[in-house]
């Protein structure tokens, strides 16, 4: 079959570096097989026929490629067309941190949907080997970066040549500029919080972590303790705000001092900062011989994998959006998503609360108990 006169004597002229370049099944075999001009197929292959190519002749050189194994040669089409169909994910220690590679697993997953690949550079927060990486990235020509962080925090130091379009997942840029995605912690400690008002409780701990600094997410989270207090008519007491190591024994020392308050002050539920304190939390309870959740409520954060569901009782927990995350990062990267524009391209992704079995009314025993 000859090809459209529109195309005759282009030749070889039209194929792209791409063609010239394949090793293995080659686009003169396409065209043999589709009995078109290797133009034609050219054309066809690279989306470029239009109307120019009857939809039939499209349908046979498209079914000529795929029964001859035929596949283009990426690295000639990425300088066709100055595209690699590669992103780079530069994280702190989000690889070896397992409530949080759910980020890594959903941007991984978001990016070969769309054609890319990704790769991942776990740099252990040493900032020389970041701005190694930032640049050996830029220097294979990936088609963007997303910069990823182990926990909810604001960067205050970035690394040099970040490309304007770099994408933040779990963290944010102090100064702005660029997309952020971070979990609303506020808002996730106000959904725990008021599941416990709504339960009865008026007397409610706060067991936080004790970092210097604290993290982000610590001062987020005691916003949203603060505001659900407040807006129930519940005093908040300094003596319920404790603080202790982010493990399971932090957590039960912490919650010791809270429950061996006098009576009267003592809280009938706990609000913990992550799970891991929240374990430590149950330890301290059956040592004071308390029973979850007839003598003490609990509710964690992070829904963390291997700990909230697997305490007995269930955790009541808030989860961290990590998959959630992860795919909006690529998709607004990939321009999948729409960039955020406002409150400096930072988007609160929804915390939900989790219900298990750790959460009831107040005990029988204690007077400040009431019907709900």
């Amino acid at each position: 079959m000859c090809p459209p006169p529109a195309l005759t004597g282009h030749g070889l002229d039209t194929l792209d570096e791409e063609e010239r370049v394949t090793t293995r099944v080659g686009i003169k075999e396409v065209a043999r097989l589709a009995g078109v001009s290797t133009a034609t197929v050219s054309l066809v292959l690279n989306d470029r026929a239009a109307e120019r190519i009857p939809a039939s002749t499209q349908e046979r050189v498209r079914r000529a490629a795929l029964e001859s194994g035929y596949a283009p040669n990426r690295l000639a089409r990425s300088l066709r067309t100055r595209r690699t169909h590669t992103i780079g994910l530069i994280s702190d220690r989000i690889a070896t941190t397992p409530y949080a590679v759910r980020m890594v697993e959903a941007a991984q997953e978001t990016a070969r949907r769309h054609g890319h690949l990704l790769f991942l550079v776990s740099t252990g927060g040493d900032r020389e080997l970041e701005q190694e990486a930032v640049a050996a990235l830029l220097d294979q020509q990936v088609d963007g970066l997303v910069y990823a962080c182990m926990w909810h925090r604001v960067v205050t130091d970035l690394p040099q040549g970040l490309p304007p379009g770099t994408v933040f997942l779990d963290g944010r840029p102090a100064g702005g500029g660029f997309p952020a995605v971070v979990p609303d912690d506020r808002g996730g400690a106000v959904a725990a919080v008021q599941h416990l008002v709504d339960a009865g409780h008026r007397r409610i701990a706060y067991v936080d972590i004790d970092e210097e600094p604290p993290p982000e997410a610590s001062g987020l989270r005691h916003q949203g303790y603060l505001e659900v207090l407040e807006r129930a008519g519940i005093q908040a007491d300094p003596a319920l705000h404790v603080r202790g190591r982010s493990d399971a024994a932090g957590g039960a020392e912490a919650a010791s001092r809270v429950l061996d308050l006098p009576a009267d002050r003592r809280p009938t539920a706990l609000f913990c900062f992550n799970d891991r304190i929240a374990m430590g939390a149950y330890a301290a309870a059956r040592r004071h011989g308390l029973e979850i959740p007839r003598d003490l409520s609990v509710v964690g954060y992070d829904d963390q994998q291997l700990i909230a569901a697997e305490l007995d009782p269930g955790l009541t927990t808030v989860a961290l959006p990590h998959h959630a995350m992860g795919r909006w990062a690529v998709e607004v990267l990939l321009g999948e998503r729409e960039r955020p524009t406002q409150d400096d391209g930072v988007v609160l992704m929804p915390c939900p609360l989790i219900r298990r079995e750790s959460v009831g009314p107040p005990s029988v025993r204690d007077p400040d108990r009431r019907r709900v």
